[in-house]
């Protein structure tokens, strides 16, 4: 299983509560896209529609530049493929305050392209500010283990 593409800002933006994994339909150029890691999840959501999950936002720009679609949308909407128990257990959690569906990476299940999303709650400035503070302080603790030795 290898990570292909991750959403950095995923983790920092929002506290995740739970992750799902689902298929994406793509066509060919795209997949040979990704596998080259060109894709970005930043900024995207997913979202739930008639009954269907969406991923919106992410850019996958084309394979080959010069010989691409004249109508070819790099950030098209994309469909997810979930089993419907799932999707009526998101489609009920996304009815609470607060919560969304967040995209966490990219990566390759066999030879399929799989996405993990989670459900998450955007998280306050003061949560971040406390993300970084704990980031300092293990830097500085590795440092320190480092010049010990």
């Amino acid at each position: 299983m290898g990570v292909l593409v991750k959403n950095r800002k995923a983790s920092f933006d929002y506290q995740i509560l739970e992750k799902f994994q689902a298929g994406i339909v793509l066509n060919g150029q795209e997949v040979k896209s990704i596998r080259l890691g060109r894709a970005s999840l930043e900024g995207s959501h997913v979202t739930i529609r008639d009954g269907e999950v969406f991923l919106l936002g992410s850019n996958i720009p084309p394979y080959q530049p010069l010989n691409v679609e004249k109508d070819y949308d790099s950030q098209r909407e994309r469909k997810l493929l979930l089993n419907r128990k799932e999707i009526d257990y998101l489609t009920g959690k996304m009815k609470q305050k607060g919560l969304t569906l967040v995209p966490i990476k990219m990566y390759t299940g066999g030879r399929l392209i799989k996405l993990e999303f989670g459900l998450g709650r955007g998280k306050k400035k003061y949560d971040k500010r406390e993300t970084i503070k704990k980031r300092e302080i293990d830097r500085n603790l590795e440092r320190r283990m480092k010049g010990m030795k």
